[in-house]
């Protein structure tokens, strides 16, 4: 999907480097999941479901962020 391609590689450009280390593990394990899925959580179309770990959250918010920092 390119806008997600887009979208994560701005992320990584920008802010990837800043992150926690335990946030930049998050977010590669963030990248096994269905890419499908991971866009309906970026763009609030679906709530992270309970089942998987709460680091993604924090991930999630801050891949936000830097998508409408830069709209």
């Amino acid at each position: 999907m390119l806008e997600l391609d887009a979208w994560l590689t701005l992320f990584l450009d920008t802010r990837y480097a800043d992150l926690p280390a335990e946030m930049q593990t998050a977010f590669f394990r963030l990248l096994d999941q269905d890419d499908m899925a991971l866009f309906d959580w970026l763009t609030g179309a679906r709530e992270m479901s309970t089942e998987l770990p709460g680091e993604f959250q924090a991930v999630v918010d801050a891949i936000k962020t830097t998508r409408y920092s830069r709209t």
